[in-house]
Protein backbone atom coordinates (compact mmCIF):
# COMPACT_ATOMS: atom_id res chain seq x y z
CA UNK A 1 0.00 0.00 0.00
CA UNK A 2 1.48 3.40 -0.90
CA UNK A 3 2.40 5.68 1.96
CA UNK A 4 -0.09 8.24 0.84
CA UNK A 5 -2.83 5.79 1.79
CA UNK A 6 -1.78 6.19 5.40
CA UNK A 7 -2.16 9.97 5.51
CA UNK A 8 -4.75 11.28 7.92
CA UNK A 9 -7.18 13.47 6.01
CA UNK A 10 -9.95 13.92 8.58
CA UNK A 11 -10.13 17.10 10.65
CA UNK A 12 -10.77 17.24 14.37
CA UNK A 13 -14.45 18.18 14.49
CA UNK A 14 -14.93 19.63 17.95
CA UNK A 15 -12.89 21.69 20.35
CA UNK A 16 -13.04 18.83 22.86
CA UNK A 17 -11.75 16.25 20.41
CA UNK A 18 -8.14 16.42 21.60
CA UNK A 19 -8.40 13.39 23.88
CA UNK A 20 -10.03 11.25 21.20
CA UNK A 21 -7.40 12.21 18.67
CA UNK A 22 -4.69 11.45 21.20
CA UNK A 23 -5.93 7.87 21.34
CA UNK A 24 -6.36 7.62 17.57
CA UNK A 25 -2.94 8.95 16.71
CA UNK A 26 -1.19 7.02 19.46
CA UNK A 27 -2.10 3.82 17.66
CA UNK A 28 -0.29 4.83 14.51
CA UNK A 29 2.60 6.53 16.28
CA UNK A 30 3.90 3.22 17.58
CA UNK A 31 5.47 2.50 14.22
CA UNK A 32 7.40 5.76 14.01
CA UNK A 33 6.07 8.89 15.71
CA UNK A 34 7.94 8.09 18.89
CA UNK A 35 11.22 8.00 16.98
CA UNK A 36 13.52 10.86 17.90
CA UNK A 37 14.58 11.31 14.31
CA UNK A 38 18.17 11.90 15.33
CA UNK A 39 19.83 9.39 13.07
CA UNK A 40 23.29 10.26 11.82
CA UNK A 41 22.01 10.41 8.27
CA UNK A 42 19.30 12.96 9.04
CA UNK A 43 15.59 12.80 9.88
CA UNK A 44 13.96 9.43 10.41
CA UNK A 45 10.66 8.02 11.58
CA UNK A 46 7.21 9.58 11.33
CA UNK A 47 6.54 13.31 11.42
CA UNK A 48 2.92 14.32 12.15
CA UNK A 49 1.74 17.59 10.66
CA UNK A 50 -1.47 19.38 11.61
CA UNK A 51 -2.32 21.78 8.77
CA UNK A 52 -5.16 24.00 7.59
CA UNK A 53 -7.46 22.31 5.08
CA UNK A 54 -6.50 24.81 2.38
CA UNK A 55 -2.96 23.41 2.44
CA UNK A 56 -4.04 19.87 1.53
CA UNK A 57 -2.68 19.61 -2.01
CA UNK A 58 0.47 21.67 -1.45
CA UNK A 59 1.50 19.94 1.76
CA UNK A 60 0.72 16.50 0.36
CA UNK A 61 3.14 17.26 -2.47
CA UNK A 62 5.76 18.54 -0.03
CA UNK A 63 5.25 15.50 2.18
CA UNK A 64 6.02 13.20 -0.73
CA UNK A 65 9.15 15.21 -1.51
CA UNK A 66 10.22 15.09 2.11
CA UNK A 67 9.91 11.30 2.18
CA UNK A 68 11.88 11.04 -1.06
CA UNK A 69 14.64 13.33 0.22
CA UNK A 70 14.79 11.52 3.57
CA UNK A 71 14.41 7.75 3.03
CA UNK A 72 12.92 6.04 6.05
CA UNK A 73 10.64 8.92 6.98
CA UNK A 74 6.87 9.12 6.71
CA UNK A 75 4.81 12.31 6.83
CA UNK A 76 1.36 11.90 8.35
CA UNK A 77 -1.11 14.75 7.87
CA UNK A 78 -4.20 15.87 9.72
CA UNK A 79 -5.95 18.52 7.61
CA UNK A 80 -8.89 20.50 8.95
CA UNK A 81 -10.18 23.76 10.32
CA UNK A 82 -7.34 25.63 12.02
CA UNK A 83 -9.33 26.29 15.19
CA UNK A 84 -10.20 22.62 15.60
CA UNK A 85 -6.62 21.56 15.03
CA UNK A 86 -5.46 24.12 17.60
CA UNK A 87 -7.96 22.70 20.08
CA UNK A 88 -6.60 19.22 19.45
CA UNK A 89 -3.04 20.37 20.12
CA UNK A 90 -4.15 22.10 23.31
CA UNK A 91 -5.94 18.89 24.29
CA UNK A 92 -2.78 16.82 24.01
CA UNK A 93 -3.00 15.33 20.51
CA UNK A 94 0.53 14.26 19.50
CA UNK A 95 1.82 16.40 16.64
CA UNK A 96 5.19 17.65 15.46
CA UNK A 97 4.24 20.64 13.28
CA UNK A 98 1.31 23.04 13.13
CA UNK A 99 0.52 25.17 10.07
CA UNK A 100 -2.46 27.48 10.56
CA UNK A 101 -4.46 29.65 8.18
CA UNK A 102 -4.24 32.72 10.42
CA UNK A 103 -1.94 34.26 12.98
CA UNK A 104 -4.85 34.54 15.39
CA UNK A 105 -5.36 30.79 15.43
CA UNK A 106 -1.65 30.14 15.85
CA UNK A 107 -1.65 32.55 18.81
CA UNK A 108 -4.07 30.23 20.61
CA UNK A 109 -1.32 27.61 20.54
CA UNK A 110 1.66 29.87 21.24
CA UNK A 111 -0.08 31.53 24.19
CA UNK A 112 -0.30 28.13 25.86
CA UNK A 113 3.40 27.47 25.28
CA UNK A 114 2.92 24.70 22.74
CA UNK A 115 5.30 26.01 20.06
CA UNK A 116 9.07 25.69 20.01
CA UNK A 117 10.18 29.22 19.28
CA UNK A 118 8.23 31.86 17.40
CA UNK A 119 6.02 30.82 14.45
CA UNK A 120 6.87 32.35 11.08
CA UNK A 121 4.61 33.30 8.19
CA UNK A 122 5.41 31.20 5.12
CA UNK A 123 2.59 32.20 2.70
CA UNK A 124 -0.51 34.37 2.46
CA UNK A 125 -3.92 33.68 0.92
CA UNK A 126 -6.91 35.68 -0.28
CA UNK A 127 -10.54 34.94 -0.98
CA UNK A 128 -12.58 34.27 -4.12
CA UNK A 129 -16.19 33.40 -4.75
CA UNK A 130 -16.57 29.81 -5.93
CA UNK A 131 -19.56 29.39 -8.25
CA UNK A 132 -20.98 26.57 -10.30
CA UNK A 133 -19.14 25.95 -13.59
CA UNK A 134 -20.05 28.60 -16.13
CA UNK A 135 -21.27 30.92 -13.36
CA UNK A 136 -24.93 30.39 -14.35
CA UNK A 137 -26.21 32.99 -11.86
CA UNK A 138 -23.93 35.70 -13.23
CA UNK A 139 -22.23 36.40 -9.91
CA UNK A 140 -19.71 39.20 -10.25
CA UNK A 141 -19.45 40.68 -6.76
CA UNK A 142 -20.17 40.07 -3.09
CA UNK A 143 -23.39 42.08 -3.43
CA UNK A 144 -24.61 39.59 -6.02
CA UNK A 145 -24.58 36.91 -3.32
CA UNK A 146 -27.67 38.52 -1.77
CA UNK A 147 -29.86 37.75 -4.81
CA UNK A 148 -33.20 36.16 -3.82
CA UNK A 149 -33.13 32.37 -3.84
CA UNK A 150 -29.34 32.15 -4.19
CA UNK A 151 -27.87 29.47 -1.94
CA UNK A 152 -24.58 30.68 -0.48
CA UNK A 153 -22.26 28.87 1.93
CA UNK A 154 -19.69 30.46 4.24
CA UNK A 155 -17.09 29.07 6.60
CA UNK A 156 -17.96 29.43 10.25
CA UNK A 157 -16.71 32.68 11.74
CA UNK A 158 -14.52 30.76 14.20
CA UNK A 159 -12.25 29.50 11.42
CA UNK A 160 -9.90 31.74 9.41
CA UNK A 161 -11.77 31.53 6.09
CA UNK A 162 -14.99 32.52 7.84
CA UNK A 163 -13.37 35.40 9.69
CA UNK A 164 -11.83 36.65 6.45
CA UNK A 165 -15.16 36.37 4.62
CA UNK A 166 -16.87 38.37 7.34
CA UNK A 167 -14.19 41.09 7.02
CA UNK A 168 -14.65 41.23 3.24
CA UNK A 169 -18.45 41.34 3.47
CA UNK A 170 -18.25 44.18 5.98
CA UNK A 171 -15.87 46.08 3.69
CA UNK A 172 -18.39 45.64 0.86
CA UNK A 173 -21.30 46.75 3.05
CA UNK A 174 -23.03 43.42 2.46
CA UNK A 175 -25.19 41.55 4.97
CA UNK A 176 -25.53 37.92 4.03
CA UNK A 177 -27.36 34.99 5.59
CA UNK A 178 -25.87 31.76 4.21
CA UNK A 179 -27.72 28.47 3.94
CA UNK A 180 -25.00 26.91 6.10
CA UNK A 181 -21.79 27.62 7.96
CA UNK A 182 -19.03 25.04 7.42
CA UNK A 183 -16.23 24.06 9.79
CA UNK A 184 -13.46 24.32 7.20
CA UNK A 185 -12.94 25.76 3.75
CA UNK A 186 -12.99 22.40 1.98
CA UNK A 187 -16.44 21.61 3.35
CA UNK A 188 -17.71 24.95 2.04
CA UNK A 189 -16.24 24.31 -1.39
CA UNK A 190 -17.63 20.77 -1.51
CA UNK A 191 -21.16 22.17 -1.14
CA UNK A 192 -20.69 23.97 -4.46
CA UNK A 193 -18.97 21.02 -6.13
CA UNK A 194 -21.93 18.81 -5.22
CA UNK A 195 -24.37 21.52 -6.39
CA UNK A 196 -25.83 21.76 -2.91
CA UNK A 197 -25.01 25.48 -3.00
CA UNK A 198 -24.75 28.06 -5.76
CA UNK A 199 -21.71 29.84 -4.36
CA UNK A 200 -19.25 29.89 -1.47
CA UNK A 201 -16.65 32.37 -0.28
CA UNK A 202 -13.41 30.39 -0.07
CA UNK A 203 -9.70 30.80 -0.71
CA UNK A 204 -8.54 31.24 -4.28
CA UNK A 205 -6.15 28.30 -3.78
CA UNK A 206 -9.13 26.04 -3.17
CA UNK A 207 -10.85 27.31 -6.31
CA UNK A 208 -7.71 26.50 -8.27
CA UNK A 209 -7.39 23.05 -6.69
CA UNK A 210 -11.00 22.23 -7.64
CA UNK A 211 -10.22 22.61 -11.35
CA UNK A 212 -13.27 22.62 -13.60
CA UNK A 213 -15.62 21.60 -10.78
CA UNK A 214 -16.15 25.27 -9.89
CA UNK A 215 -15.51 28.70 -11.35
CA UNK A 216 -13.77 31.47 -9.42
CA UNK A 217 -14.92 35.09 -9.21
CA UNK A 218 -12.51 37.70 -7.83
CA UNK A 219 -13.74 40.70 -5.86
CA UNK A 220 -11.84 43.81 -4.72
CA UNK A 221 -12.75 43.50 -1.04
CA UNK A 222 -10.57 40.38 -0.83
CA UNK A 223 -7.62 42.74 -0.47
CA UNK A 224 -9.05 43.72 2.92
CA UNK A 225 -8.98 40.15 4.19
CA UNK A 226 -5.66 38.57 3.26
CA UNK A 227 -4.67 35.80 5.67
CA UNK A 228 -1.11 35.15 6.81
CA UNK A 229 -0.25 31.45 7.27
CA UNK A 230 2.21 30.75 10.12
CA UNK A 231 4.03 27.49 10.76
CA UNK A 232 5.81 26.22 13.87
CA UNK A 233 7.44 23.17 15.35
CA UNK A 234 5.62 22.10 18.48
CA UNK A 235 7.31 22.06 21.87
CA UNK A 236 6.18 18.50 22.65
CA UNK A 237 6.95 17.15 19.16
CA UNK A 238 7.58 13.37 19.34
CA UNK A 239 10.04 13.75 16.44
CA UNK A 240 11.64 17.22 16.76
CA UNK A 241 14.45 16.62 14.28
CA UNK A 242 12.11 15.56 11.48
CA UNK A 243 9.72 18.37 12.46
CA UNK A 244 12.47 20.95 12.10
CA UNK A 245 13.44 19.52 8.71
CA UNK A 246 9.84 19.59 7.45
CA UNK A 247 9.41 23.22 8.49
CA UNK A 248 12.66 24.02 6.70
CA UNK A 249 11.36 22.39 3.51
CA UNK A 250 8.12 24.38 3.64
CA UNK A 251 10.07 27.63 3.99
CA UNK A 252 12.71 26.75 1.39
CA UNK A 253 12.72 27.99 -2.23
CA UNK A 254 11.52 24.52 -3.24
CA UNK A 255 8.61 24.74 -0.82
CA UNK A 256 7.79 28.29 -1.87
CA UNK A 257 7.65 27.20 -5.50
CA UNK A 258 5.09 24.49 -4.72
CA UNK A 259 2.97 26.84 -2.64
CA UNK A 260 2.97 29.81 -5.03
CA UNK A 261 2.25 27.40 -7.86
CA UNK A 262 -0.94 26.49 -6.01
CA UNK A 263 -1.95 30.16 -5.85
CA UNK A 264 -0.61 31.18 -2.46
CA UNK A 265 1.04 34.58 -2.12
CA UNK A 266 4.58 35.12 -0.90
CA UNK A 267 4.64 36.66 2.61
Amino acid sequence: MPRSAHRLQSALRTAGAGAAVLLALSGCSASGSSASGTGEDGPSGTVTVFAAASLTESFTTLGERFEKEHPGTEVTFNFGGSDTLAAGISGGAPADVFAAASTGTMKLVTDEGHTAGSPSTFVRNRLEIATLPGNPHGIGSLKDLTAPGLKVVLCDSTVPCGSAARTALTAAGVELTPVSYEQDVRSALTKVELKEADAAVVYRTDVRAAGDKVEGVEFPESAEAVNDYPIARLESAPNPTAAKAFVALVKSPEGRKVLTGAGFLAP
